[in-house]
């Protein structure tokens, strides 16, 4: 496709390092940042083992690859059997399309590890697909993928031989962990690596039967199907747990006949179960073992916070890595901007008495109060400007929703990762400077929309107690303020901003961490969010009530007979002598009131968009605060990765060193014809 050939054109300039005669090369350094992105992960395969691809890309064996090597590298990987044809290149060195025993065996012994299990080529297996020592026949791509599909199989069974000397029929627990481990630790997870040796407790015996061994390299082979089984049962089951005897149903169900013996079910079972001894099974206990990936949560956990922390740290040098994290949080912010315009609307009506009953003056000589208390205050705007009235200035609030949410998460995720130490403490101390700029921060969107918001509020009050007063529209008030107009009362603002996220961050982290327990083994739940937030919120919003009153006193133009303020000291020397230190904390108790349904309502708006428009490859988490999950950083990941990924698994069911840097030296090199070897 026209399109595909200039995304490949542009992927290969930008990699492009060399120069020469006007064309560009990738050097090798530059083809693995090409298919190999640093952000991916390499827990099993070696990030620099993709070098052995490049053999493949190098197609004139000049050490750097062309343009049109590039292309037809990336053709290779579209292809829907890419891994094995890249593995059939590897050992088809003259291009000749057939590989012969000797070129196998050199290309073999140049790359296998120096302690590899004993390998017999000339044995009965090797023979029957490369013919006896007097008849050795070439092998074409098919007959080459087939016996590469059985050659874990053979090595397994060879190096069962080798340890069985007595051909009992069994081998020690630990020599069949290290017979697995140097044959398919690619293939399986540290979990499953560590406890090899259990597979004797499925018989009575206190060894390895060879019918085990046989059974365990089934279940590992059809590996992929025993996920997407477990997978489609834990989707049916209403807690997304699972019995054995569900495993079996669905397994009858998706493969249309019996997939698995009675031992490979035993064997299954066994290792899956080993860290959960209920009988019901989730998704994650079958990935904790036969997911190569696989890291325990506290270790996901610590990697994608250590990945924010070091994003953050290095903003400046490496942008691309924190903007990436940013839109990540992108995605959240957007769903929680919507979610907050509900929450927002929902307890507006609190939010709008609060904003009356902190501009009324209660000690002007000859003024009669409007409102009583908060309940007179909200049945008087019913009876006098009606339901609507309630809502008299929602629009500004709804606008400064999102840029308050976005610019608030992340000037304190920046901030955080800053000041987070090597070994990833975070002292208190940083954590309120974090959770203090960022609310400072936030007033540059906050104290516009807030204004206005206010005066609209306001403007509801004075058309039906002062008369020929005109209705204001949010646009004219925009216009008659000015941008200077706009941060009128911003100092206030700053003044109750900074101290509430200085309060709210730390309270809100520190009550879901030491109260509720979160951590990488245990997620919260929508109650225990919602009583942590409103537990944050109350000493937040009821402490910077006063200047939440100056701020409203500053932004709300004086009517005839009260006093003008001419700024913050003037307004809060003015409202400590005519109305007393009680008159700071009017409308706290409001202040209050809101921050938990709002708070509650925003969550679960929140879950429920999370729900209906899920970010692909990323766990459900509360706004701002976004980790990938395991599975989906690998399902996410680009094609070329992806199948250069399965290429190398495929190679390494041959040598658990084959193409690992190092192991390549000039001499094994020598063996292979044409092939340039790089000296780690």
């Amino acid at each position: 496709m026209p399109e595909h050939s200039e995304l490949t054109k542009k992927t290969f300039l930008k990699y492009a390092s060399i120069n020469e005669g006007g064309d560009k090369y990738l050097s090798l350094e530059d083809f693995l940042d090409a298919i190999a992105p640093p952000d991916e992960d390499y827990h099993k395969i070696s990030r620099n083992s993709y070098a052995v691809l490049f053999q493949i890309a190098d197609r004139s064996k000049s050490g750097r690859v062309s343009l049109h090597d590039w292309f037809a590298f990336e053709q290779l990987l579209d292809k829907p059997d890419a891994e094995y044809e890249i593995a059939f290149r590897l050992f088809d060195q003259d291009g000749h399309g057939e590989v012969d025993f000797d070129q196998f065996v050199r290309n073999y012994e140049a790359h296998k590890s120096p302690d590899a299990l004993p390998f017999d080529w000339n044995s009965k297996w090797a023979t029957l697909y490369l013919g006896g020592k007097s008849k050795r026949h070439t092998l074409s791509y098919a007959m080459f993928s087939q016996m590469l599909s059985g050659l874990m199989g053979e090595r397994v069974r060879q190096a069962f031989q080798y340890y069985d000397r007595s051909n009992t029929g069994y081998i020690l627990p630990e020599q069949f962990q290290e017979i697995i481990k140097k044959t398919a630790s690619h293939k399986l997870s540290d979990t499953m690596l560590e406890n090899l040796h259990t597979l004797c407790n499925i018989s009575q015996s206190s060894k390895v039967s060879y019918a085990s061994v046989r059974a365990f390299l089934n279940v590992v082979r059809h590996i992929d199907m025993v996920d997407v089984i477990a997978q489609n049962a834990t989707a049916r089951s209403k807690d997304g747990l699972i019995t054995r005897q569900d495993f079996m149903e669905e397994a009858a169900k998706s493969t249309k006949f019996s997939l698995f013996t009675p031992l490979e079910i035993d064997v299954l079972f066994h290792f899956t179960s080993l860290s959960n001894k209920t009988g019901r099974l989730s998704l994650d206990d079958f990935r904790r073992v036969f997911d190569p990936t696989w890291l325990a949560p506290a270790e996901r956990y610590i990697k994608s916070e250590m990945q924010k922390i070091e994003a953050a740290k290095n903003a400046l040098v490496n942008p691309r890595s924190f903007l990436s994290e940013v839109f990540e949080s992108a995605y959240n912010f957007a769903l929680g901007s919507f979610a907050g315009a509900f929450g927002a609307t929902v307890v507006y009506p609190i939010d709008l008495v609060k904003t009356r009953m902190q501009n009324q003056r209660t000690s002007q000589p000859g003024q009669q109060l409007l409102y009583k208390n908060s309940i007179d205050c909200f049945t008087k705007v019913i009876s006098r400007e009606g339901f609507r009235g309630l809502y008299s200035g929602l629009g500004p609030q709804l606008v400064g929703v999102a840029p308050e949410k976005a610019i608030k998460l992340t000037v304190n995720d920046l901030v955080r990762g800053k000041l987070t130490g090597k070994d990833g403490a975070l002292p208190l101390w940083a954590e309120i400077v974090a959770g203090g700029t960022a609310g400072g921060c936030q007033v540059i969107f906050t104290n516009p929309l807030e204004i206005v918001k206010i005066r609209l509020q306001i403007q509801g009050e004075l058309s039906k107690s002062v008369e020929n007063v005109p209705k204001r529209s949010a646009l004219w008030i925009v216009r008659n303020l000015g941008l200077v107009g706009l941060y009128k009362g911003a100092t206030a603002c700053l003044l109750r901003d900074v101290p509430f996220s200085a309060i709210y961050f730390p309270a809100y982290a520190h009550l879901k961490k030491d109260y509720f327990g979160e951590g990488p083994n245990k997620k919260l739940n929508v109650w225990q969010l919602l009583v942590a937030g409103a537990i944050a919120g109350i000493p937040a919003a009821y402490l910077t009530t006063p200047s939440d009153v100056i701020k409203t006193r500053l932004q709300v133009e004086s009517r005839k007979g009260q006093t003008t303020y001419h700024g913050l000291r003037h307004c809060a020397s003015t409202i400590m002598k005519e109305e007393g230190f009680k008159a700071f904390f009017k409308g706290g108790p409001a202040r209050i009131l809101r921050s938990s349904p709002q708070f509650g309502c925003t969550l679960a708006a929140y879950e429920v968009l999370h729900q209906m428009f899920p970010l692909p490859g990323h766990a459900k988490t509360e706004a701002g605060h976004a980790t990938p999950s395991h599975e989906g950083k690998i399902a996410g990941s680009p094609v070329k990765y992806l199948r250069s990924r399965n290429a190398l698994k495929i190679l390494l069911d041959i040598d658990e060193n084959f193409g690992k840097p190092g192991m390549l030296t000039p001499k094994r090199a020598a063996l292979i014809p044409g092939l340039k070897a790089k000296v780690n």
